[in-house]
């Protein structure tokens, strides 16, 4: 299991868009991909569970993947939340 601490960084937090961009990212992986922030932890590829976040630019979560490629995995959601 590979677990990273991630401030968002994208310009403007996760709204629907970035949200279904980030699902179509952890999509591309086998990995179980799960975001965790203030106490709340969902599926990365589940638009409807990203969006209970209401995660903004500057808030901090933990990406955690588990799987054959979680390593790839945790780096690319760690990628496009900081905008890389």
């Amino acid at each position: 299991m590979k677990k990273k601490a991630v401030e968002i960084k994208l310009q403007n937090g996760l709204e629907a868009r970035p949200v279904a961009m980030l699902v179509q990212v952890a999509s591309k992986y086998e990995s179980k991909i799960y975001l965790e922030a203030a106490g709340k932890k969902v599926n990365a590829k589940s638009i409807m569970g990203m969006m209970s976040l209401g995660l903004d630019i500057g808030d901090q979560v933990t990406v955690t993947a588990e799987g054959a490629d979680e390593e790839e995995a945790a780096d690319a959601i760690e990628s496009y939340l900081i905008g890389a």
